[in-house]
């Protein structure tokens, strides 16, 4: 090796001092425990509205690239060896320490919480928990969130995918038309779309006006107003209709997409065998399009197991609508009893999981 050669790579490998690697090394440092006070500082229920949102806004856009720049000096400062392979790590660093500061760790947080008392100062170990699957309105609570787990995704896809197939078969005009109008209660948020709905099921007393229209119906074929709301337990699935109207039009849209890819030969073979629309339908559609079915279902599984919003503004749990997420939020912030609230949340988490590592497989296996 020539003593060119030799001073170069002793040039390399002693090109950054410690001195420079341990400045580098507080800067990223000092980043994540910004970082972090930012998160404690937000949930400071004292802090000012105003700052809570500015510092969000900071953390949450420079933050991550202060972050990234401060490992990316850190990478340089190294080896060549060395900083190639750390160099991958940097892009994703940021994120990670987002990850880790903002849900891992509140993660791990509630998990502990979970097994404490009311106040979070005495370890009560799974009395939480006991709690959830004993207290007779937490039994009703977990009917409920049953009840829309299963009725929610299968009338949704069912309704989306029998669509899908419907308006493949119309005109090009007709089918955009009547895909407007069917994906248009998904542009809504929950909270408007729960609103419109207190209007169809609003109830007067019997003699006077009814402005909702349900009821408005009702009287004019010669009935009485019914207060739709109270009535136990068809008032949960007064409340199942709603989300059952809201994401019908996103089944719809994601399952026809996987209904234009099914194969015109494979379908013109089918009916030349014999088999008629209805065995088409379900030997040969379904199948071939089963894996988008199993995504979709997952997705609105998951959205209902956090279903929130049309519980609240509807009857804010009243009458025997409670779900897990609206029980959680009670326990937590009503009640002010904490170790509950944060049982119920590990429980959302718990049921959540599966269904993630379910649908994470399939698409592995699509690949």
């Amino acid at each position: 090796m020539s003593s060119v050669a030799k001073k170069d790579r002793a040039f390399e490998i002693f090109a950054a001092t410690p001195a420079r690697i341990l400045v580098a090394l507080i800067i990223p440092t000092i980043t994540f425990f910004v970082l972090l006070w930012s998160f404690n500082f937000m949930r400071d229920s004292r802090a000012p509205r105003i700052m809570v949102a500015i510092v969000a806004l900071i953390v949450g856009v420079g933050g991550v690239w202060a972050l990234y720049l401060a490992l990316n000096h850190l990478v340089t400062q190294m080896p060549m060896r060395i900083r190639d392979s750390l160099l991958p790590y940097v892009f994703v660093g940021p994120a990670l320490a987002v990850l880790t500061a903002y849900i891992v760790l509140p993660s791990l947080r509630t998990v502990t919480l979970s097994l404490m008392n009311r106040a979070g100062t005495e370890f009560v170990g799974l009395d939480n928990y006991i709690f959830a699957f004993t207290d007779p309105s937490m039994l009703i609570t977990l009917r409920n969130t049953f009840l829309w787990l299963i009725i929610v995704p299968a009338f949704t896809v069912s309704l989306g995918l029998l669509i899908a197939v419907l308006v493949d078969r119309m005109s090009e005009t007709g089918e955009k038309v009547a895909k407007t109008f069917i994906f248009l209660p998904l542009a809504i948020s929950f909270v408007g779309a729960s609103v419109i709905w207190r209007f169809i099921y609003f109830y007067q007393p019997p003699g006077m006006a009814q402005p909702g229209l349900l009821n408005a119906i009702v009287v004019a074929l010669g009935g009485s107003p019914q207060g739709w709301l109270t009535i136990r337990p068809w008032n949960n699935f007064f409340l199942i209709a709603i989300m059952i109207w809201l994401q019908t039009g996103f089944a719809m849209v994601i399952l026809s997409a996987a209904v234009k890819g099914v194969p015109g030969d494979l379908l013109d073979a089918a009916r030349i065998d014999g088999a008629g629309e209805i065995r088409v339908f379900f030997n040969v559609i379904i199948p071939y399009v089963s894996g988008t079915i199993l995504t979709v279902t997952t997705t609105i599984l998951i959205l209902v197991l956090k279903i929130f919003d049309v519980v609240f503004v509807m009857t804010s749990g009243q009458f025997q609508t409670g779900v897990v997420a609206f029980r959680m939020y009670q326990e937590a912030f009503i009640f002010r009893h904490f170790g509950r609230g944060a049982a119920l949340a590990t429980l959302l988490f718990i049921g959540v999981l599966p269904i993630m590592i379910r649908n994470m497989k399939s698409m592995k296996e699509r690949r």
